[in-house]
């Protein structure tokens, strides 16, 4: 059975609402990243990413790590996703938050080598009740698969889901 989502807060919801700051949450998901490490990934400012990031520890969705020192002994503050993402319902602001995803997706595909990258597409018929069940399932698989405990030396995989009716 899904885990059940809160409703998101506007905050939360606005915060969710950005391309970028989804590809932080994703980046800092199973291992934390300062803020130069990830203006670095994302190929951006620092000032700008600090921005994003300041935006979501202020929201709950990412926390600052123990301080320690950089190359050059420079302070640094790796932040790590807390998960929060995964909990919210998004409600009202969840056509804003589906165009931010999709913008992070086509960003992450962009950089990927095409030849890993294994898409699909289909469309079904099915009653109403049925497409609410085809969901809940595939949220459980989603679910099972996210609880299962980190293996040192696993490879990330990322999936973008998009269910919406076909004309």
């Amino acid at each position: 059975m899904p885990t059940p989502r809160r409703p998101s807060t506007e905050a939360e919801a606005a915060a969710l609402a950005s391309g970028i700051r989804l590809r932080i949450i994703r980046l800092t998901s199973f291992e934390a990243m300062t803020n130069k490490e990830l203006a670095e990934r994302l190929g951006r400012d620092p000032a700008t990413t600090l921005h994003h990031v300041r935006r979501l520890v202020d929201t709950g969705f990412l926390t600052p790590q123990p301080e320690r020192r950089g190359t050059r002994g420079a302070k640094e503050i790796p932040y790590l996703s807390t998960g929060l993402s995964w909990q919210l319902d998004n409600g009202v602001a969840v056509a804003p938050v589906g165009q931010a995803m999709l913008e992070a997706y086509l960003a992450e595909v962009g950089e990927a080598d095409p030849a890993e990258v294994d898409s699909s597409r289909l469309v079904f018929q099915v009653v109403p009740g049925e497409v609410a069940e085809f969901k809940d399932r595939l949220t459980a698989l989603l679910e099972e698969f996210r609880e299962r405990p980190a293996e040192p030396g696993a490879g990330r995989t990322a999936i973008y889901v998009s269910i919406y009716p076909s004309r």
